[in-house]
């Protein structure tokens, strides 16, 4: 997910992703707590797509 994309989206659609991420975020942490994860990197790029949407509705909310 590129930050120029995710400035073209609205901020619901912002909301919704962040939401569906965080739910994945979840279910990343539950399969480490018991020992199922095979792809530990993408704990990592799901981390970081948060805080890209974060960013973005951050600059969203200052620029209004």
């Amino acid at each position: 997910m590129k930050a120029s994309e995710l400035k073209l989206k609205s901020k619901s659609e912002l909301q919704a992703d962040l939401l569906s991420l965080t739910r994945a975020q979840f279910g990343q942490r539950m399969q480490v707590a018991t020992q199922q994860m095979t792809n530990t990197s993408e704990m990592r790029n799901i981390r970081r797509d948060i805080a890209r949407i974060k960013t973005v509705m951050t600059q969203k909310e200052s620029q209004s």
